[in-house]
């Protein structure tokens, strides 16, 4: 045995936590998983020996084996319980959007337990809690990592950690942060159209038909996934954002179909009656197009001015905003160094491979440092 044996945790086995464990399972040296749990169950190596470890690539196979542990779902206290009686250093990777969980997360790194996640809750909810994870994180010499919180696997939050950790000057954040509302406005607005213009709302129809939205589009179409990742980055660049909800947000919702309940007869009706305000879409668009630009939504922070805000905004054809295809993502970072020619990262911003690969990236990361 390696002489610091690193036993894993993992929560959450959706989308991003089956393309995880598929990228564990090939992982050299990975570290013992001993710990999974589902909504309705946990699967444990037998303490004290934490061993036989559970097999990423067959857990499911596993999960009938007499020799692993069967339970329900365990309390935050549970699993710090578990994780930090392990004859090693622990990591638990959270693979859910869960904001209990996320609100834990100064108690497990108290203990001693690294986190990884891509849940943008722990580090976009209030300040509070975003101050109390890195405090708890050096109190109890455990580890964060939370690279794919913001555009997946794309290399953001660390390339503005290093660019603050440099030195450099860090003025002003732009770019398009949901895969979504990306390919909504590519494919409504793009910047050059051959045919008949789409409508709003067919697109949208045919969006969800993808699966790029959530059940309920309006999730996308509110504004809040992408100023949750606007308060992640605002904050690594030192701006003392106290929630997502304190910067304005522009909602693509019509007014009049926000109370819609958030059931499946709420959603079919917001479907339906989507169409009736297909004109102001329009209106924007033209307005847009008679200035020789497109419509993009976007996300944008002035470090100067301390100004964060969420929504519309037109930029010119040749702008690498306007330039995205399909439902990519794209950052610019202005700053000192690089002067008028920001650093732009691109590329998919969503998908459960590409944020797995974010996830396991970090743990990597996590196992060099442990």
């Amino acid at each position: 045995m390696a002489p610091n044996p690193i036993y894993l945790g993992v929560v959450g086995v959706g989308g991003v936590g089956t393309a995880f464990l598929q990228q564990l399972a090939k992982l050299p040296n990975a570290p013992s998983l001993v710990l999974l749990a589902r909504s309705s169950q946990t699967l444990l190596s037998p303490a004290p020996s934490y061993s036989p470890a559970i097999p990423a690539a067959d857990w499911q196979t596993a999960s009938t084996a007499p020799s692993i542990t069967k339970s329900g779902a365990l309390s935050s206290s549970e699993l710090i319980s578990y994780l930090s009686s392990a004859p090693g250093r622990s990591v638990l990777v959270d693979n859910t959007s869960d904001p209990k969980l996320a609100s834990a997360y100064p108690e497990f790194l108290k203990a001693g337990i690294s986190i990884v996640t891509p849940n943008k809750k722990g580090f976009s909810s209030d300040l509070s809690l975003w101050k109390d994870i890195f405090a708890s994180a050096a109190s109890g010499k455990a580890l964060v990592y939370h690279e794919s919180t913001v555009m997946a696997g794309l290399p953001v939050l660390s390339t503005l950690r290093d660019l603050v950790a440099t030195g450099d000057e860090v003025t002003r954040i732009e770019g398009v942060f949901s895969g979504t509302l990306s390919f909504l406005f590519n494919t409504f607005a793009p910047v050059s159209s051959s045919g008949s213009p789409a409508k709003w709302s067919d697109v949208v129809i045919k969006a969800k038909e993808l699966g790029y939205t959530e059940p309920d589009p309006r999730d996308d179409l509110n504004g809040m996934d992408v100023a949750r990742k606007l308060t992640i980055l605002a904050r690594i660049s030192g701006l003392e954002i106290q929630s997502p909800s304190s910067f304005p947000i522009e909602s693509l919702i019509p007014s009049e179909l926000a109370s819609l309940p958030a059931t499946s007869a709420g959603v079919a009706e917001f479907i339906a009656r989507l169409p009736e305000f297909d004109g102001s879409m329009d209106a924007l668009k033209e307005q847009a197009e008679k200035a020789g630009k497109v419509v993009r939504y976007v996300g944008s922070i002035d470090i100067a001015t301390k100004e964060v805000k969420v929504g519309l905004q037109q930029f010119d054809n040749d702008s690498a905003i306007a330039g995205l295809k399909g439902s990519d993502n794209v950052v610019s970072f202005y700053t000192k160094r690089y002067g008028s020619n920001p650093l732009i990262i691109q590329g998919a911003g969503a998908g459960g491979d590409v944020t797995a690969m974010g996830v396991t990236a970090d743990l990597i990361k996590v196992i060099e440092r442990l």
